[in-house]
């Protein structure tokens, strides 16, 4: 019997083993809030009551991760794994798979697990950040590092369980470091937020520091007492459960849900990159059935945005299979990736990585935002007390 997290469970990083103890700072909020509004930047939509769609975490967890994407965010994109990978090619010599071959590999993998589900759906990620602090020539990048967890009930009613905890803040390379030493090798470091681009608000911030947080369970009651994800709208598990497990009819339900704009704002959205991300977020981190992770793979498969980018390492060294999609934004040429491991049709982790920055942004070509890990997805009847 393939075990479909056998893969992610033996690449658990030693901060998630439930034996070490752990720190956290959390930044939290209430989960009905969450629902209720929209994230900073986005443009208001009367009578839509819209939760932040935080791919890798269930509602429970955007609750703590959303305050810190809405910051001029960056982390480093994924390092190439040596020689593209793929098959083997004249001379002997390494080919990339194409976007359609990775997709359907994946899928068949998919296809062949079996699941036993059990009281809760637990997943752990590790979401890194990369921010620019300083000024001028002095200007280096502090990466962030957050370790999430959540504990998602399977039936309406049960509150959801979440745990966060920051893993403290750390020069991101060696540039960096030597920058960081020049500074004085401060100990916290002092974040600012823009406002959002158009708006009349002032940037805000937060500090960061090197020290890891103290941890932190919350406990929050379902939204309309069953909704547990986001999935081009609220979906309560019973409908996560519920979806087809034939591309083409999973396409046409997740498309119903299509308005012509973004998952998290009002900009306009081409339908494929919107797919894209709402899929992203389905085979990457959702309770749905075997079948259905293989049919979200094969309707990616059939995207004609999507792309190859080829072997790759995830942000904890890991190598996969990168597919990716580009999309023009007011931050830049952006590239939402999704890193595949095909040996078990899992995916290991997602970025969004900046390819042309637009003018102002001081982001850096090749780094990252929203970067995160997965480091264990499983059905449970434990959760934390």
């Amino acid at each position: 019997m393939k075990d479909v997290l056998h893969t992610l469970r033996q690449a658990r990083p030693a901060e998630l083993d439930p034996d070490t103890p752990v720190d956290e700072r959390v930044r939290h909020a209430e989960l009905s809030r969450a629902m209720a509004e929209a994230p900073a930047g986005a443009k208001a939509a009367p009578a839509r009551r819209r939760v932040r769609p935080m791919w890798g975490l269930s509602l429970a967890g955007a609750v703590a991760a959303g305050a810190i994407v809405a910051a001029t965010v960056v982390t480093t994109g994924g390092n190439p794994a040596g020689p593209t990978g793929g098959t083997a090619g004249p001379g002997g010599a390494e080919q990339a798979l194409d976007a359609k071959s990775v997709l359907l590999a994946a899928a068949e993998q998919a296809d062949g697990q079996t699941e036993t589900t059990r009281a809760y759906w637990h997943q752990a990620t590790i979401t890194s950040h990369l921010y620019m602090v300083g000024k001028g020539a002095n200007r280096y990048g502090v990466t962030v590092r957050e370790k999430s967890e959540t504990w998602v009930p399977g039936k309406p009613g049960i509150k959801m369980v979440g745990l966060q905890q920051n893993l403290g803040a750390k020069p991101a390379t060696l540039e960096d470091v030597m920058a960081w030493q020049k500074a004085g090798s401060p100990a916290e470091f002092k974040i600012k937020i823009p406002a959002p681009e158009g708006s009349k608000g002032r940037s805000k911030g937060f500090t960061a520091t090197t020290a890891p947080g103290r941890p932190k369970v919350s406990r929050s009651a379902q939204v309309d007492g069953d909704k547990v994800f986001w999935l081009g709208r609220n979906v309560t598990m019973k409908d996560l459960r519920s979806l087809p497990s034939d591309p083409q009819r999973l396409k046409a339900e997740l498309m119903r849900w299509y308005k012509g704009h973004g998952t998290e704002s009002d900009d306009p959205m081409s339908s494929d990159e919107w797919l894209y991300e709402v899929a992203r977020g389905l085979v990457m981190d959702m309770p749905v059935r075997p079948e259905v992770r293989a049919a979200g793979f094969r309707m990616l498969a059939a995207l004609p945005a999507v792309k190859s980018v080829g072997k790759v390492r995830d942000p904890h060294g890991r190598t996969g299979n990168a597919i990716a999609v580009d999309e023009r934004t007011s931050r830049g040429l952006i590239r939402h990736q999704m890193i595949i491991d095909l040996s078990s049709g899992t995916a290991l982790a997602r970025e969004d990585i900046v390819l042309t920055p637009a003018a102002g942004t001081g982001i850096p070509a090749g780094r990252a935002v929203n970067s995160t890990l997965t480091v264990n997805t499983e059905w449970t009847d434990s959760h934390p007390r």
